[in-house]
Formats: structure tokens, C-alpha cells, sequence
């Protein structure tokens, strides 16, 4: 058995603390610094780690690959499972043209840009978010921004911001699922936490996007649907997070906000001309004014449709049951670790749910869908179609598999060896201070690495640690790692260069940075003081 050590170097906190953070600070500097592609950079950051466990550590070198591999396995099972076979339903809506039909509805929905902008960069971003996640929700909502008419810039800019209040459940709750699983802490202990926490950004977010696209004059006229939509997404993901299901948290959110900001009377007029001039800067698309049929626009929000139908009888008692015992859980081979206490720790083991996973479910919803989209003859989706669009898509994400099985390879190295047990007990001196920080930790990881997935696998057991050690909840710190980090989303380098490519901006991402960023700041500051108040009994009221 391989005892956990707290402090390995010369028995000192500090100096242990300085050599376990080795790992991290590689990543970021890489990342950051010298800008290397981000699979490069997690690789290199896992050979560190592996290194300071064997070396500083005293860890076997078998138990740290072995770590290293059950990281490895989680990042493709059950992580990327879900990205790969969410991203492959939006492939094939693509692909047969329905995609299309989606962008000419959420025009048709208002003629008022600014009501336009909440539809598609808050609302069906988030659905995508919701659905895949890693850059795909901001280039896409940029885009059809840019075909509505709006001017690149603002479009990107929009985009960028509008992706922050569904990160945390993006992916069909990826992120929060990975911080469960690195935390040891229950999924159903912290999701309702990040539940309580970013839907207070919805409520703030419509406005300042109606700001963004038309200043204080868009923030007047339309501060009542904006209000309406955040308040609708707001209400829903706190309303899934706590009593439905994390993984159905956003797309409810998403579909409730876009049903609210249309139902508000006045959302569907026609802006005045002299707000349309000014916002719709750039050439509107001509194919926004093909008429399609009732029975293709039904078709085109049938997949969302169908992943919310699947979703939901997985909740049921007697089915969530059955998808349960399919779940393997076994003895992680040649790991045998305890922590500094002697007490084994839950890596140990390792759990398998083969069915009852997102990821697994989006692939039903995604094997119901492929007949549905493909009804017309002219772009059938056959089953041989389906599979090679699903194999496509895992090659158009081989890096990003690279980059989080990388990622978390070395995380739960750094968890496994102890040196996310040192940093922890290091970063506890903050004492009180620690709920103000913890979420900027997390802010700080999703800025550099582009995804709070990786955000949390990197610091959530470290923040776990330090919230033991300094008196505070460890849900609490962990859920506000994941809540801080959304706001790092929209300054990432991944994210700008993402919106760039998307709009035409290539080599403006300085441009991009400046405008965004003091928006990401000042959402921050608001989430800080959230979590410091949940921390006492001024809002400690609002957790479970």
C-alpha cells in the first residue's frame, strides 16, 4: 500500500507545496505563456506529474500509471462519450440540411435583433452548450448572428458572453459529473449547489446582452423580455439541478428561456427602423427568407426534442433502476493507495456505468433521431451514414480526446500521489478568505485551459482539501470552482480564437479580449461575493 505523504520535501508544507504544484504550473505557463497546443501542453503537464510522484512522492511508478490510466479511461468514458455522440447529432442535422431550417425559425421567432440575440446566442447557445459544449455553442451562435446581420464584432462579442450561465451543466453535465467523480464528493451533493449559483448569472446576463447589442437605449426597450428569459432559464436550472437531473439542467433552461422571451407581449414587433441600423450592420443572408414546411421545422427540433424524452424516462424509479444494474464497479488493477490518514481512498476502485451515463442516452436519442431527419429521400440519413458521421466526428475531435484524457490523466496522478492533499492543505492558511478565492481558482483554470471540465479535474480536489482543512463546506468550494470558472470561459484564448475563425476575425482576438473582458471581471467579483455570503449566515440560507 502506498501512503499518501503531505510533506514529502524536507518536511516542509511550503516546499512540498512549491514541488507539487510543478504539474500545474507546467500546464499553465504552456498553455499561457508560450502558447502550445493545448493536447501538447496536457501531455507534457502529465509527464511532470508522473515524475513528481515517482520522484517527490516516493509513489511506485506502477500506481502512478496506473493513475495515470484510470484518469485516462474516465476522460474517454463517460466524458468524451457524451461530447462525441452529442456533437454527432448536430453533424447530422447539418448534414441533411435541418440545421438550416433551425436558423430560419429562430429568425422568423422576432423581428427585433435585440430579441434575436437572446434567442440565439443565450437561448440555443445554451441548448447547445447544453448538448456538446467545447467552443461549438459560440461559434455556431456567432455565425447565425453574423447571417442575421449583425456586424462580426458585435457578433462574436455576444456569443462570447452569452456562454456562461449553462457551462457548468454543459455537455449534459459534464463538468459538474467530472468534478463529482475527482472530488469523491456525490454528484447529487453538488450539482444542486452550482444550481444555486449560476442561475443567479441568468438573471443578470439577457440584460447585459441586450445592453451589449444596443446600449442603454436596448437595455430601456427590451429589459422586459431579457428579464423574462433569464428569470424562465434561471427558475428551470435551478429547478433540474436540485430535484430533476443535472444532465437535463440546461436544456430545460434553454427551451424555458426561448419560451418566455417569446411569450412576452411586444417581443415580436419589429424594432424601429433607426435600432436596426444601427445594430444590423453587415448583409443579411438571402436564404433567410426561404419559406420551410411545417413538417421540416418539426423535424429540425425533433432531436432536442427526443434527447429531453430520453432523458426524462431515465429519471423514472423503475427505469433509472434497471439502467443501474448495468453499472460495473471492480477493483482499479495495481492501485492500492491510502491517504495521509491510512484510511484507502475511493480511487481505488473505479465504477463503469455502462447505460446509465449521458452519454449513452444521447446516442439513443441520436439513433432515434437519424430516420427523423433523414425523411426527405434526397438527404436520408441511412445507418451506414449515421455510423460513418459518427466516426467523423471522432476525428474531427481527436485532439480534444488527446487534450482531456491528457488532462485528467494528470489530475487524478496529482489527487492519487497526494500533491493535490499538499497544495490543499497549503492554500487553507487563507482560512475565511478561501470562499472569496475559490472561485477566481476556477475562473483562472477555465481562462487558460478553455474548459471547466478541465478546470475542475485540475483544482476540484484541491479545493475539496483546503475547505477541510480551513472549516468551510467542501461542496461549497467545489461547486464555486465550477461556477467561477464559467466566467473564464468567454477571455479563453480556445474561446476568442474559436469566435474569430467563426466571424472572420482571424488575428483579432486582442480586439475580442478587450472588449470582453471587463464584463468576465465584473461577473467574477458578483460570484465571489455569492459564495462568500453562502459561506455565512447571510446567504448560507440559499444551499441545501
Amino acid at each position: 500500500m502506498f501512503v499518501q505523504p503531505l510533506e514529502p520535501v524536507a518536511d516542509s508544507l511550503a516546499l512540498s507545496a512549491l514541488v507539487a504544484a510543478l504539474p500545474l504550473v507546467t500546464v499553465l505557463v504552456l498553455l499561457g505563456a508560450v502558447r502550445m497546443r493545448a493536447h501538447r501542453a496536457g501531455l507534457t503537464g502529465l509527464a511532470v506529474a508522473l515524475a513528481t510522484a515517482c520522484l517527490g512522492y516516493g509513489m511506485p511508478a506502477g500506481q502512478a500509471l496506473s493513475a495515470a490510466a484510470q484518469g485516462a479511461l474516465f476522460g474517454l468514458f463517460p466524458i468524451l462519450w457524451i461530447v462525441v455522440n452529442a456533437l454527432w447529432i448536430h453533424r447530422m442535422t447539418v448534414r441533411t440540411g435541418h440545421f438550416d431550417v433551425l436558423r430560419r425559425s429562430f429568425s422568423g421567432l422576432s423581428a427585433d435583433p435585440r430579441v434575436q440575440a437572446l434567442v440565439i446566442a443565450f437561448c440555443f447557445g445554451a441548448l447547445l452548450e447544453a448538448l456538446a459544449g467545447f467552443g461549438a455553442p459560440v461559434a455556431i451562435s456567432a455565425v447565425m448572428l453574423v447571417a442575421l446581420g449583425f456586424a462580426p464584432v458585435r457578433a462574436a462579442v455576444v456569443a462570447l458572453v452569452a456562454n456562461t450561465a449553462p457551462v457548468a451543466f454543459g455537455a449534459m453535465g459534464t463538468p459538474v459529473v467530472t468534478l463529482a467523480q475527482v472530488t469523491g464528493l456525490p454528484l447529487d451533493a453538488v450539482a444542486p449547489v452550482v444550481g444555486r449559483q449560476t442561475p443567479l448569472l441568468a438573471l443578470v446576463v439577457p440584460l447585459l446582452l441586450v445592453f451589449l447589442v444596443d446600449g442603454l437605449r436596448g437595455l430601456r426597450e427590451t429589459w422586459v423580455p431579457a428579464l423574462a428569459c433569464g428569470l424562465a432559464f434561471a427558475a428551470v436550472q435551478f429547478a433540474a439541478a436540485n430535484y430533476v437531473s443535472a444532465q437535463l439542467a440546461d436544456i430545460g433552461a434553454a427551451l424555458a428561456g426561448a419560451a418566455a422571451l417569446i411569450a412576452v407581449p411586444g417581443a415580436r414587433r419589429p424594432a424601429a427602423e433607426p435600432v436596426r441600423a444601427a445594430v444590423l450592420t453587415g448583409a443579411r443572408s438571402a436564404d433567410l427568407d426561404v419559406r420551410d414546411s411545417r413538417a421540416d421545422v418539426v423535424r429540425a427540433y425533433a432531436p432536442y426534442a427526443l434527447i429531453v424524452a430520453v432523458f426524462s424516462l431515465a429519471q423514472l424509479p423503475p427505469v433509472k433502476d434497471l439502467l443501474t444494474r448495468a453499472t460495473r464497479t471492480f477493483d482499479w488493477p495495481f492501485l492500492d493507495v491510502a491517504g495521509p490518514d491510512g484510511t484507502p481512498v475511493a480511487g481505488n476502485t473505479f465504477a463503469l456505468p455502462l447505460l446509465a451515463t449521458g452519454g449513452t442516452l444521447v446516442l439513443l436519442a441520436g439513433a432515434l433521431s437519424a430516420p427523423v431527419l433523414g425523411v426527405r429521400a434526397a438527404t436520408a440519413v441511412r445507418a451506414a451514414t449515421a455510423v460513418r458521421e459518427w466516426a467523423a466526428t471522432v476525428s474531427e475531435l481527436r485532439l480534444a480526446v488527446l487534450t482531456v484524457t491528457a488532462v485528467l490523466a494528470l489530475a487524478y496522478v496529482m489527487n492519487l500521489s497526494g500533491q493535490a492533499a499538499t497544495i490543499g492543505h497549503f492554500v487553507a492558511a487563507a482560512g475565511a478568505g478561501l470562499a472569496f478565492l475559490s472561485p477566481v481558482l476556477g475562473w483562472f483554470g477555465v481562462a487558460v485551459t478553455g474548459s471547466d471540465t478541465s478546470a475542475n479535474a485540475l483544482f476540484g480536489a484541491l479545493q475539496v482539501t483546503a475547505a477541510r482543512q480551513s472549516g468551510l463546506s467542501p461542496v461549497l468550494l467545489a461547486a464555486a470552482n465550477s461556477s467561477g470558472g464559467v466566467l473564464g470561459k468567454m477571455i479563453s484564448p480556445q474561446n476568442l480564437a474559436i469566435a474569430c475563425a467563426a466571424v472572420g476575425l482571424a488575428g483579432r482576438e486582442g480586439d475580442l479580449l478587450r472588449r470582453v473582458l471587463p464584463w468576465s471581471l465584473g461577473l467574477l467579483l458578483v460570484m465571489c461575493l455569492i459564495v462568500v455570503g453562502q459561506s455565512t449566515d447571510m446567504l448560507g440560507w440559499m444551499l441545501p
